[in-house]
């Protein structure tokens, strides 16, 4: 089973991501790194490491997600693994620059618990349920 790469520099976002897993029954396991630089390390570590999808917070320091999503589209590393912005920004030019990388979709973080589940759940096509 693939794993999911979680780039998230916000810890308590991160464990809420993990909650949220658990509490759903996801199969997959978690990859989390802090920022891009960390993500692209660990795509050099594990040449053919090919997760289910990458949930990517795009405001982040050392490298943020429009510069991963470049440097993963320039690079053409990570192709087949589908991209999922999760993140705090509902500005309008984030979403579109967003869009222009084909993105499988843009999620903001709400800020209750059940609406994140629910969130998470709806990415049922990219993993695997108990």
């Amino acid at each position: 089973m693939k794993p999911v790469l979680l780039i998230e520099d916000d810890i308590v976002d991160a464990l809420t991501v993990k909650r949220a897993f658990k509490e759903l029954g996801v199969n997959n396991e978690l990859l989390h790194r802090q920022n891009g630089e960390e993500a692209l390390a660990l795509v050099a570590e594990q040449p053919h490491l090919s997760p289910a999808l990458i949930l990517l917070d795009l405001n982040m320091p050392k490298m943020g997600g429009f510069e991963f999503l470049e440097n993963i589209q320039k690079n053409n590393l990570l192709a087949d693994a589908p991209v999922v912005v999760l993140t705090t920004s509902t500005e309008t030019q984030d979403r579109m620059q967003s869009q222009d990388y084909q993105i499988a979709g843009y999620l903001v973080k709400p800020v209750n618990f059940q609406t994140f589940l629910e969130m998470i759940h709806s990415l049922h096509p990219f993993l695997s349920f108990n």
